[in-house]
């Protein structure tokens, strides 16, 4: 995807130049998650101490993509992003179905921190939480430290802050100069907070939008039985759990987010 913003140190070509899936309005990398997590610790390795706009990586679920197709403010804003995973079954599921060279895989937030902790602890690449609560954001990072030995976290930050703190959260956080700084406020929050900040996050090598990543990482909500993942069900354990809150979003955005990709696809074939 092309750089936005000023201009700064170059970037691995093998992380902006990967091929795209144009899903709905959003151009959808096509990359696996090993690939994703191995491009993570080169590119940050490369940004460490060299200044300038960081790399910026988001995803995109049906949610997601719904909300671009209605919101033209929000479509501005996601496709500022560097690069945009599949954070999503259907959107994996919908390449396949619509284009000859299909997503390989879902490369979901909650799965590629791990892929990235593991290469991190390896290779001295420093985390940066930011978001969540108090006690969430400090058991996220107490659990993912406990679970790879050796990773670093050059420091952390609980989401609940205004407008007016937000200048000395920037500076605590081009302080600590993490390698990926990893923002979990949810959609649209997480979007906003970056497209206002990220020429002002000169220390950070890369900003990853984590959604609600901090309450599983915390254990504050379960992920599906694995065999719901595999068959892409995660998103009815997750309904199943918080029916109230989940099946009127899924209800509105789905069909938003289905007509959304089928019409791209034919834009494509005329």
């Amino acid at each position: 995807m092309a750089r936005h913003g000023g201009a700064s140190a170059p970037l691995s070509y093998s992380m902006v130049d990967w091929p795209t899936n144009r899903l709905g309005t959003l151009p959808i990398v096509r990359a696996g998650m090993d690939d994703s997590a191995d491009a993570f610790i080169r590119l940050a390795l490369e940004r460490r101490g060299i200044g300038g706009r960081p790399f910026y990586s988001t995803s995109a679920n049906g949610q997601v993509i719904a909300l671009c197709e209605q919101d033209a403010d929000f479509r501005s804003l996601t496709r500022q992003a560097d690069q945009i995973h599949a954070d999503g079954m259907s959107v994996v599921l919908f390449s396949k179905l619509s284009s000859t060279e299909p997503l390989p895989e879902r490369v979901a937030t909650t799965d590629l921190v791990h892929a990235v902790a593991a290469r991190a602890a390896k290779t001295g690449v420093s985390f940066y939480f930011l978001g969540a609560t108090e006690e969430v954001n400090a058991r996220a990072v107490e659990n993912l430290t406990k679970a790879y030995p050796g990773l670093r976290f050059a420091g952390r930050r609980n989401g609940y802050f205004d407008r007016a703190e937000e200048d000395a959260v920037i500076e605590a956080i081009n302080a600590a100069a993490p390698d990926i700084l990893w923002i979990g406020f949810g959609v649209p929050l997480e979007q906003q907070f970056v497209v206002r900040n990220i020429e002002r996050l000169h220390n950070v090598g890369l900003i990853k939008t984590a959604g609600g990543l901090f309450d599983f990482l915390a254990g504050s909500k379960s992920r599906a039985p694995h065999w719901m993942q595999t068959l892409g069900l995660e998103w009815l354990y997750r309904m199943i759990l918080e029916p109230r809150r989940l099946a009127v979003r899924y209800l509105t955005s789905n069909p938003v987010a289905i007509y959304a990709m089928l019409r791209a696809v034919a834009r494509r074939s005329h």
